[in-house]
């Protein structure tokens, strides 16, 4: 089952198209808050900037299924500013938080853009900034904003400026296929294509600084794995052994790669130091060892091996040493990635003959399923932990979905046409705390 398994994942899917992801929520949290993100103001010559602020903050904040924000039809006032604010037409309408802004010209062809964040109920404002930006830039700044109004109401650091990876297939006229590497915001807009290929690509990573990807190519017929700079289009193949090489996965500061290579006759995990390109085997097994991801300290890397008898996840130091089981609930764990706090793994496990995607806390052995698909795949926690996306199948097309780490608020991606999968959820950039 497990060599079946791999060589499925080896062969890959084909395809490429240039539609967006298109989000649906289609599972809220029951007693979301409700909140108001007014339009933004425009207060300069001409025409108002084509992209609608508020609305793509307002946007952010349902999608996470923690605010339930006031349809624009139902204000009573659009104030941009707190001065124009009456706490009393909000709090008639039940509104716990505001949000008002104001977008101004600035500089050659920039834009100032300023907000505020109230608590309705108190009176009292939250949070403000004033961000400048440019033309290209304001769908940035709008999930920025979003994300720093998450962080005040909830506790907890937004996601919404972060960007996620994936594989899009699409059949050509003349029947063949292209496969494409493609990166977008976390809310599916701006989509651009990395690299494409009329041969498998696969096991996208992203760096820690986020500059960098690193993938599976079929493109000369052979499996090798490349890193891409995101930014500039460079790359270079850092593996291209006898056999498999797949699965690359990132260590933590960025230095170093582990991945899955047979060029010794079976498949182990080794680890390549990305200066002096020295590989180390990690494992040395006669079972097939994949699928690895480095825990956030650094310190170890689990993986997933039949070494057992059926697929389960694996736990080794990276700097050596016995290899021990980690899961032992269901009899088929795979394709494990670490929370960001290092508490949590994601995986796909296999429920009365379903593949599900459930999360395993690491100090009680507890799994929960939080998915629902019958063949669900690819998890990746989003960089606060606080979502999973993954790829899932609906009437035979390859969409990504996502889902809370409670399994309480759950989302649909899809393209308008093709096939999509193989999410990879970036990390945080620096400019997303340059406030």
């Amino acid at each position: 089952m497990m060599k079946k398994l791999l060589f499925l994942l080896l062969i890959g899917w084909a395809g490429v198209t240039q539609a967006a992801l298109t989000i649906e929520i289609t599972e809220g949290a029951e007693g979301a808050l409700p909140m108001a993100v007014v339009p933004f103001g425009w207060s300069g010559p001409g025409a108002p900037p084509k992209e609608k602020i508020g609305a793509i903050v307002a946007a952010d904040l349902a999608r996470s299924g923690r605010f339930k924000p006031l349809p624009e039809g139902d204000m009573l006032a659009h104030p941009h500013s707190g001065a124009e604010v009456e706490f009393r037409d909000w709090k008639a309408l039940g509104i716990d938080s505001l949000v008002v802004g104001q977008i101004t010209p600035h500089g050659n062809g920039g834009y100032q853009v300023r907000f505020e964040l109230f608590d309705v109920f108190r009176g009292e404002q939250l949070v403000g900034y004033s961000i400048p930006t440019t033309a290209r830039q304001l769908r940035t700044t709008a999930h920025r904003i979003a994300d720093i109004v998450y962080e005040k109401l909830t506790g907890q650091r937004g996601a919404f400026a972060t960007r996620i990876a994936y594989i899009t297939s699409l059949r050509q006229a003349d029947g063949s296929k292209k496969v494409s590497l493609r990166i977008a915001d976390a809310d599916g807009y701006d989509p651009q294509t990395i690299v494409s290929s009329k041969e498998p690509l696969m096991s996208p990573a992203w760096s820690p600084d986020g500059r960098r990807i690193a993938y599976v190519s079929f493109e000369k017929h052979r499996p090798a794995i490349y890193i891409q700079e995101v930014f500039t289009g460079r790359r270079q193949k850092v593996a291209a052994y006898p056999g498999i090489n797949s699965a690359p996965a990132w260590s933590p500061d960025g230095r170093q790669l582990a991945m899955t290579l047979s060029k010794d006759g079976n498949p182990d995990i080794f680890v390549l130091d990305l200066a002096s390109r020295k590989i180390r085997p990690l494992t040395r097994h006669y079972a097939i060892d994949t699928e690895p991801s480095w825990s956030p300290d650094g310190k170890s890397i689990v993986f997933t091996s039949d070494r057992g008898g059926s697929p389960q996840i694996y736990r080794v130091p990276v700097s050596g040493g016995q290899a021990r089981r980690v899961t032992f609930e269901n009899n088929y764990n795979a394709r494990a990635s670490y929370s960001p706090d290092g508490k949590k793994l994601a995986l796909v496990t296999r429920v009365d003959g379903a593949f599900r995607i459930a999360v395993l806390d690491i100090a009680s052995g507890r799994m929960q399923v939080l998915s629902n698909g019958k063949l669900d795949e690819s998890p990746s926690f989003a960089p606060n932990g606080s979502m999973i996306i993954y790829a899932t199948k609906e009437k035979g097309r390859s969409v990504l979905a996502a889902v809370s780490v409670d399994g309480r608020v759950r989302q649909r991606l899809a393209l308008d046409v093709g096939d999509v999968r193989e999410p990879v959820w970036s990390p945080y950039s620096q400019q997303e705390r340059s406030y």
